[in-house]
């Protein structure tokens, strides 16, 4: 299953940042301290076995017009085929594939592309397509309540959405290491085919979300994590995965993000990836482990990435509304970051997140009031974080006009590291 992958966003990486805003909110600014005695390492053989990918094609945009003259061919061909042996009218997710609208035109060019516009092999596929999710009763699917309640959030599950606008799927099933986790998922026959069901949900949802429309959002984004995959266990399970989203979701997925990538993995990638086409290998991303945040950051904005991948996004965020957005930067090797938020008045709160991504470095957080008399308050005694902590989430409560200081401190690393932050401030509604 593949299709035409975005360019790569461009990512920068901010050496020195100064951000005033208006004079009713607090200013904010970003000091870097460089330390020359620590420049960053070189590239290891493995870590440039596994690369973003290059030379990747332009997403398809769906618009007919743009069709070379032999593929406007095939999709009128098509139309005429599938109304000649539709005994009824053909839909998916909602659409009439008979409609002759531009959301048809869209599913039936998914089919054409996947079958390299070879209308007798792309209508075979459509039909087949069509009596399974008439089988499957796939329409109805995301209403029903299939009892994975513990694993949406974890092994499979929308959030959130690129920097193009596309939705994310994460996936990640380190989970199933643990013997009794994997029994009970996936124990015999009957438990395997429930699973299956429920992945092809999660899937569902988020091709309902897609546009299909010319111009817009018609493909979605896979990020897989094989930390701790346990492969021999899972291989039926994937390959009934894999056969299924091949065979009924053609082009449906621009990118593929494959995260935690062991190194072995790439050697193996190295071998087989000149047979594969050049189309095909545009559509693979893959980051080694500890690169996870690194990686993402590049397509998804930080307050979409999940905070176990080094975002700032969590399960019950959707609660509040679309999240807030954040600001990202980057910490080389060697350098320590103040965030300086100035303008803060007393009796204010002011609620912050900030993560680093696979953190091993210092942090600590304090407030200073305006006042010269006034002593430094530490609000977060230094700490050092774990690479594996998720993002800090805290507020503090002024009681004098100030500014509170969010301190990173990468002196004693050589690895170039990205981060992110956001914050909220809310006065105080107290009487004077």
């Amino acid at each position: 299953m593949t299709t035409d992958t975005p360019p790569i966003p461009f990512f920068p990486h901010y050496y020195h940042l100064f951000h005033t805003l208006p004079s009713t909110t607090p200013k904010l600014t970003l000091l870097l301290h460089p330390n020359a005695q620590n420049p960053e390492p070189k590239k290891s053989f493995i870590s440039s076995l596994i690369t973003l990918r290059s030379n990747h094609f332009k997403e398809d945009t769906y618009f007919v017009s743009e069709l070379k003259p032999s593929e406007q061919k095939s999709l009128q061909e098509l139309k005429e085929k599938l109304s000649a042996s539709s005994s009824k009218a053909s839909s998916m997710w909602g659409v009439s594939l008979l409609g002759g609208d531009d959301k048809a035109d869209v599913i039936l060019l998914k089919f054409l592309r996947a079958r390299d516009f070879k209308v007798a092999d792309s209508l075979r596929m459509l039909d087949k397509c069509l009596q399974w999710r008439e089988e499957f009763k796939a329409e109805k699917l995301t209403e029903e309540d299939l009892g994975f309640k513990d694993l949406e959030g974890t092994v499979a599950y929308m959030r959130g959405y690129d920097k193009e606008g596309h939705p994310v799927c994460y996936n990640a099933y380190g989970v199933f290491k643990e013997k009794d986790m994997y029994e009970r998922v996936f124990g015999d026959e009957e438990k395997l085919n429930k699973f299956l069901r429920w992945r092809v949900q999660v899937l569902e949802r988020g091709v309902k979300m897609l546009h299909f429309k010319p111009g817009g959002v018609n493909s979605i984004i896979q990020v897989t994590d094989l930390k701790d995959m346990p492969k021999r266990e899972l291989r039926v399970a994937s390959n009934q995965i894999l056969s299924l989203f091949q065979d009924n979701y053609p082009e449906m997925v621009a990118t593929k993000i494959f995260i935690n990538v062991p190194w072995y993995f790439s050697v193996i990638y190295s071998m087989f990836s000149p047979f594969l086409t050049h189309r095909t290998k545009s559509k693979f991303v893959m980051s080694k482990e500890g690169n996870a945040a690194e990686t993402l950051y590049k397509f998804i904005r930080p307050e979409d990435i999940p905070v176990q991948y080094g975002g700032l996004s969590r399960p019950t965020d959707s609660q509040n509304g679309p999240p807030k957005p954040a600001s990202e930067f980057s910490i080389k090797g060697g350098e320590k970051v103040n965030i300086q938020i100035e303008g803060i008045e007393g009796g204010a709160t002011i609620t912050w997140d900030i993560v680093v991504g696979g953190w091993d470095l210092e942090y600590t957080a304090e407030f200073v009031p305006n006042a010269e008399e006034s002593y430094a308050i530490v609000v977060e005694k230094p700490r050092k974080m774990k690479a594996s902590d998720e993002a800090v989430c805290n507020s503090f409560t002024t009681v004098e006009a100030g500014k509170l200081i969010l301190s990173v401190d990468n002196t004693l690393s050589r690895k170039k590291k990205v981060a992110a932050y956001r914050y909220t401030v809310r006065k105080s509604t107290t009487a004077v």
